[in-house]
């Protein structure tokens, strides 16, 4: 079926639907563990009350918490990867206090992973930099820097307005509950810390081994997440998701044989021309088309969902947690039917 006349279908859901979505949630399972994390020897000087001490400690891992519904094994699990200055919490209930992506997933009878990116939140980070500068065993001036995002540079990034306070007339993203969305911008060290490569992305490729295959969305800084841990391991990937990033346009024809062999998807919201600083969005889009068609040309089954062109209009970089979430979700849980599920089905 396709995308728009999925659509059309969902906003003519019967009650039955609409009943499970509101009811009671009932799942079969639900927990958390942690992914990959490398053992490291450390000899730390005295610090406040902790004593200086030599040993072992281990960084980089990845926290994973998950629900699985009662009929969840029907269907790929999903792993939603958050951006940058933001966690898990990207997913969960939305700032105006509406139900968010992970627990829609699951009232769809979709199993949801949400992971916090390494250096981020509940997962690990190697703190041996910024001990090593207070020892003074380090200059000052290596010290990894912490990447943080104000509220005036969110709005006007996340496409809220086009400029802080003042939002678009058709804006999807509830500018009401903005000050709830800044309380969910916290440190991020992922962009400064070494990482080659970036350890989020061999946790995101062990976890959909460990999973026995999985569909991975990623949004924003982790956008391209997706494929990058597809690079690292494709073994446990059934589906890219890519939400509203950069694109990479200079991958060699091997990674591109390598990513053509999985669906993939790339989703952008509306008033792409209409934030030009600090960033274009168009350049991302431009790039992302690119890359789709490359993937295309390598035979990959590789699709950009606009959503403007789908007629839907008025949705920001955070979509996922705009007034319009619901019909998002659906379109992309149409594409997973369709595209990995069937796929899946044919293949195992």
């Amino acid at each position: 079926m396709a995308l728009s006349a999925f659509l059309a279908t969902a906003l003519l859901a019967p009650l039955s639907a609409f009943a499970q979505l509101t009811g009671p949630l009932t799942i079969k399972e639900q927990g958390s563990f942690f992914v990959g994390g490398d053992t490291k020897k450390v000899s730390e000087p005295a610090a406040g009350l902790v004593p200086a001490q030599s040993g072992d400690i281990t960084v980089n891992q990845m926290y994973v918490q998950y629900q699985i519904p009662m009929r969840g094994a029907r269907h790929v699990p999903v792993v939603f990867i958050h951006g940058c200055c933001l966690s898990s919490k990207t997913w969960e209930t939305t700032p105006d206090g509406r139900m968010g992506w992970s627990e829609y997933f699951v009232r769809k009878d979709r199993s949801v992973y949400l992971v916090d990116q390494v250096s981020r939140a509940r997962s690990g980070f190697d703190p041996t930099e910024f001990n090593e500068v207070r020892a003074g065993t380090l200059a000052n001036a290596q010290m990894p820097g912490i990447l943080e995002a104000t509220h005036q540079f969110a709005w006007t990034v996340f496409r809220f307005g086009p400029k802080f306070g003042e939002a678009f007339p058709d804006e999807q993203f509830p500018v009401q509950a903005a000050d709830e969305l800044y309380k969910q911008m916290i440190p991020d060290l992922n962009s400064t810390l070494p990482q080659n490569p970036n350890p989020t992305w061999t946790q995101l490729a062990a976890l959909g081994v460990k999973l026995h295959g999985a569909i991975l969305i990623g949004h924003s800084e982790s956008g391209f997440f997706p494929e990058q841990a597809a690079l690292i391991d494709p073994a446990g990937i059934r589906g890219l998701v890519t939400i509203e990033t950069g694109c990479s346009t200079s991958l060699t024809a091997a990674q591109l044989a390598t990513l053509a062999k999985i669906p993939t998807l790339v989703v952008f919201g509306d008033h792409l021309a209409d934030v030009t600083k600090p960033l274009s969005w168009m350049n991302a889009f431009e790039s992302c088309k690119t890359f789709v068609d490359q993937l295309a040309k390598a035979g990959g089954d590789a699709e950009m969902m606009h959503l403007p062109e789908l007629g839907i209009k008025g949705n920001s970089h955070m979509l996922m947690q705009d007034k319009n979430s619901n019909q998002i979700a659906d379109l992309l849980i149409a594409w997973i039917d369709h595209h990995v599920e069937t796929r899946s089905k044919r293949v195992h």
